[in-house]
């Protein structure tokens, strides 16, 4: 899958040439804000139980490298915290570290999640008007998972990481002259029994443009799906999605 990956990538970069890539090197600063609603669950095998979680705000940042230099892929990292808790009353029973958790019982649920993106990316097109990116994205999740039974307090605790190959784009298209823009950026994976995709769409505006410095707001949704079989003994069938409102940095 790497492999493939690999090779749809450098593909692009023959599509792209000097006449696309930036004329002046540039770096990009970003935050945002996301309420985060999160519906699925988790378990220690494929049988995973349905959970209720409590919304949350969440938080990201990013920073971005671009440069004049063709063929050399530009760099974005991207932090996010993917943090959740909630109490269930069980539908159905289900195993999580190895404790058994039955049907009718309170549970207490806690996922501390992080997702770290390192994205190397090409800019095919890159003008007032449109922009497109195209590249892949190693995302690196780390979370520990926990499930507590109320009534007996037993108590589950698993932890779990690893890097997911991901195909990585983004498009905006902007209104000139107005300080006005939209985008979409995604990233996304199906491999075997895993499944992760994590979008965006968002409005922007503008509000600083100078020599020195611009800034930006930004008003969108995000949406991170996360359907992961058997990682470090985790299974997982996620979906966190909402509102976020952030700020970018461009010297």
């Amino acid at each position: 899958m790497k492999k493939c990956l690999t090779a749809a990538a450098l593909g692009c970069v023959f599509f792209a040439s000097s006449a696309t890539a930036d004329t002046i090197a540039g770096v990009y600063i970003g935050a945002q804000g996301w309420n985060t609603s999160t519906s699925g669950g988790f378990a220690d095998s494929s049988s995973t139980a349905n959970f209720n979680f409590d919304d949350e705000t969440n938080g990201a940042a990013y920073i971005a490298v671009e440069h004049p230099v063709p063929f050399l892929p530009n760099l974005k990292v991207n932090y996010t915290g993917l943090d959740t808790s909630g109490v269930t009353n069980l539908e159905t029973s289900f195993t999580f570290d190895g404790n058994l958790y039955t049907a009718e019982s309170d549970v207490m649920t806690n996922a501390d999640i992080t997702s770290t993106d390192i994205i190397l990316y090409y800019e095919l097109f890159d003008n007032d008007l449109i922009s497109f990116d195209v590249g892949l994205n190693g995302k690196y999740i780390d979370g520990t998972l926990i499930v507590e039974d109320q009534a007996s307090s037993t108590r589950g605790v698993e932890e779990f990481s690893g890097v997911i190959p991901m195909v990585y784009s983004r498009v905006q298209v902007g209104l000139p002259f107005t300080g006005l823009a939209a985008y979409a950026e995604g990233s996304y994976l199906s491999f075997d029994d895993h499944t992760v995709s994590d979008y965006q769409v968002a409005v922007t505006y503008s509000f600083i443009e100078s020599l020195a410095v611009d800034m930006t707001l930004q008003l969108g949704y995000r949406n991170v799906q996360i359907d992961i079989e058997d990682l470090d003994d985790v299974y997982a069938d996620m979906e966190y999605d909402g509102a976020f409102a952030g700020v970018e940095i461009h010297f």
